[in-house]
């Protein structure tokens, strides 16, 4: 069936209704917003022109390769990268974490069975480049108060099967930076790379350091940092899909670099993980960097940390929350007394009109409430704060969600090994997320759900939430 213009553009229309704003500072997680609509509409500009260009090949698109090349310097200067760094622009963080963790291990082929050491607080990406790449991730405990990796802990799970350490600027889950000074010279005396994932904070933290001065040290102009990572499209406030990997020389990044010739065809020379690969949001990335310039991006950064800030401050007037731990950037986590939960708090503010996101807890960390704030929030600090009042007044009231004692029995006994189809239907039915015809249901209210996921441990939460989203991704049935 074909739909003329106005047929697709209401039903875009009336798909986006359902989703969370992307604009207005409502959503405090996964969107960024500059508050500038100039920026907004040159990157659009930019995205739509370049959509059908190709970045597979530099020699056929060179304006892709120029623009790739003029954002790795710019995001060089930022980190103080060292004369000869080098580095490649990537659909995302999680691709830029991927090959930080390639470049470590392929340069490393005397390591049969490669490790990488990270914080527990380290982003899950590199559980996933760990799963794909078959590189042991070593966990460490971070500091209980401060959120803070652990250097000297750090230092000592470094072993001979090390090929990389990583540190967080900030991490996202507390948004506070790791101690990378002492992590990296730990990393340099064992001869091993150290990357710092700054995909939140490299766009941001850099613009701070004039009015922060006690910001710790994470860039390049620490000894022993290899590699680092700095997402565009969060606080650069660019269209999705653009990140930067930079290394501290081309040497570094040589071993994530791809080339086959064992083929008829033509000869594929790789960068990335991607081979094809859109040049719309290189070019809306250009364009939007430009476009707001390092002056605006400073004054930008500056009302993010200033709305963090405020935040935090009005926290501690809300009976049942506070701050896990003092942000150092444009993220803010808050724990909950045995009052009431995070998850309840979160239903709460979405009633209200604000996105906020529960993340559950792990190891000896509780579960925490996660805001991010972009400059579009800053204007709404005092109506957060209100809201954010009184939705922990209205979690506080109804209690912690409660959870049946019979429904957590019967999750809990389920071996994430051998869960099968059959059982996971039975628990969506106890759970009351099963329809008539046994499809997924998701409630309005979330906060059962979570807490329940909350309580049982992270492998069984993991193969629960799969079953979830192979549920909902199945294809749509023909009209």
């Amino acid at each position: 069936m074909t739909m003329d213009h106005d047929e697709i553009r209401n039903a875009l229309q009336a798909m986006r209704a359902r989703d969370l704003p992307t604009h207005g500072g409502r959503t405090l997680a996964y969107v960024y917003d500059s508050g500038l609509a100039s920026a907004d509409a040159i990157g659009r500009e930019a995205l739509a022109a370049f959509a059908s260009t190709n970045g597979l090949d530099p020699t056929a698109f060179p304006s892709l390769l120029q623009m790739e090349n003029d954002l790795v310097g710019i995001a060089g200067r930022l980190v103080d990268a060292p004369d000869g760094f080098a580095g490649v622009v990537t659909s995302g963080g999680t691709e830029s974490i991927l090959l930080a963790v390639l470049a470590a291990r392929d340069a490393r082929p005397d390591v049969a069975a490669p490790r990488m050491v990270l914080p527990t607080t380290a982003h899950a990406a590199f559980h996933k480049a760990a799963h794909w790449l078959r590189v042991e991730p070593v966990l460490v405990d971070v500091d209980p108060a401060t959120k803070r990796a652990d250097p000297a802990a750090m230092a000592a799970a470094i072993d001979d099967r090390t090929v990389l350490v990583v540190a967080s600027a900030p991490s996202y889950a507390h948004g506070v930076i790791d101690p990378v000074e002492p992590i990296a010279a730990a990393a340099a005396a064992a001869g091993v790379r150290c990357h710092v994932d700054a995909c939140i904070g490299g766009w941001v933290l850099p613009h701070l350091r004039d009015s922060e001065a006690g910001q710790l040290p994470w860039t390049f102009g620490v000894e022993g940092v290899t590699s680092l990572s700095l997402d565009l499209h969060k606080y650069a406030y660019t269209p999705k899909g653009v990140s930067v990997l930079l290394h501290a020389s081309a040497e570094l990044r040589r071993t994530h670099l791809f080339a086959s010739a064992r083929w008829p065809g033509y000869t594929m020379l790789n960068t990335t993980a991607q081979s094809t690969k859109s040049g719309g949001p290189v070019a809306a990335a250009w364009a939007v960097v430009h476009h707001i310039g390092a002056d605006r991006y400073t004054s930008l950064a500056r009302d993010a940390r200033q709305a963090t800030l405020d935040l935090a401050t009005a926290v501690d007037g809300i009976p049942g929350l506070s701050v896990a731990a003092a942000p150092d950037s444009t993220l803010l986590a808050l724990v909950t007394d045995d009052s009431c939960d995070v998850f309840t708090i979160s239903d709460e503010m979405l009633e209200r009109g604000w996105f906020v996101q529960p993340q559950m807890r792990f190891r000896d960390l509780p579960a925490t409430l996660h805001l991010t704030f972009s400059a579009a929030t800053a204007a709404s600090s005092d109506l957060i704060a209100t809201d954010l009042a009184d939705a922990t007044a209205a979690a506080r009231a109804a209690g912690p969600a409660a959870l049946p004692a019979e429904l957590v029995a019967m999750a809990s006994a389920i071996d994430p090994a051998t869960l099968d189809e059959a059982t996971f239907t039975g628990l969506l039915a106890a759970a009351g997320l099963a329809g008539g015809d046994g499809e997924l249901v998701l409630p309005e209210r979330m906060a059962p759900v979570n807490a329940l996921l909350d309580a049982l441990p992270p492998e069984l939460r993991e193969v629960l939430l799969l079953g979830v989203v192979d549920r909902l991704a199945r294809p749509t049935p023909p009209r």
